[in-house]
């Protein structure tokens, strides 16, 4: 694993960590190709249960690294190639699929900046605890770009239409405390408590019924673009494989025994 991206496994976390400090952790293709290649891995590890997004520095991440991009321009003008945007299909709808698509609970950890795909990254979590610090940017408009990393999808779906609409076409830095306000985050903690809650919350749904928590994210996906009645179906499909699961029976046994019931996420 190349030292831009840092990934560790413990007791069923997988802790995924942006690791270019000293560029606000943006998004080279070294950095792009290892974080793909994280989440791919931790997505097919049986042993992970729950995986945590974060940064290192002052940055969750800022978004393409626009020294190696205008270099890559430079190069596609020279050589008639074009193909300097193939990165969206190659790394960053990947890295995005792989997020929102996780049979597993994904929490961001947004300790700085989150701008352009690094925002993108952080609204395909599942949960999102953001330092009173950090600051969210859609950015892409500023450089004459459009949303990419599901920015399009995600986006309206956690603010409204709407308010999507402002932030793309009108990029600002929207802070921590009005990201919690339009519904961005899921919750605001001082800087220097960021690590132990985000850990926390992490280690949390890793320890939970692992099944039940990626037909949950199956079922809003499914609900965010279907009807009412073929929602409830995928709902009945998606029940009937929680109901199977090992977890199942051993909450419903804790429930009778008035125990506390211990996962196995299986």
């Amino acid at each position: 694993m190349a030292d831009t991206v840092l990934h560790e496994v413990t007791d069923g976390l997988a802790t995924i960590t942006l690791n270019r400090p000293h560029a606000m952790n943006a998004l080279d293709t070294e950095l792009k190709e290892a974080l793909r290649d994280a989440l791919r891995e931790a997505a097919a590890d049986p042993a992970v249960r729950a995986v945590l997004l974060t940064g290192t520095g002052r940055a969750f991440c800022v978004g393409q690294d626009l020294k190696e991009h205008v270099k890559l321009l430079e190069a596609d003008r020279t050589s008639g190639t074009g193909r300097t945007m193939d990165t969206v299909r190659e790394h960053y709808n990947p890295i995005a699929t792989a997020i929102a698509e996780m049979p597993k609970p994904v929490v961001a950890g947004v300790n700085g900046v989150a701008a352009g795909a690094g925002a993108g990254f952080a609204f395909a979590a599942d949960y999102r605890i953001a330092a009173a610090t950090a600051s969210f940017n859609t950015s892409f408009t500023g450089v004459a770009l459009t949303a990419d990393s599901g920015v399009s999808w995600t986006l309206p779906r956690l603010i409204g239409r709407g308010r999507a609409s402002d932030l793309l076409l009108f990029p600002r830095n929207v802070g921590a405390a009005e990201a919690l306000e339009l519904g961005m985050v899921n919750r605001v903690v001082p800087e220097d408590e960021l690590a132990a809650e985000a850990e926390a919350v992490a280690r949390r749904l890793a320890s939970g019924p692992t099944v039940a928590y990626a037909a949950v994210k199956e079922s809003l996906d499914h609900g965010s673009c279907h009807s009412f009645t073929e929602t409830l179906a995928k709902e009945e499909e998606l029940q009937a494989r929680a109901g199977a699961s090992e977890d199942h029976r051993i909450a419903v046994d804790a429930f009778v025994k008035k125990g506390q019931p211990r996962y196995l996420g299986r």
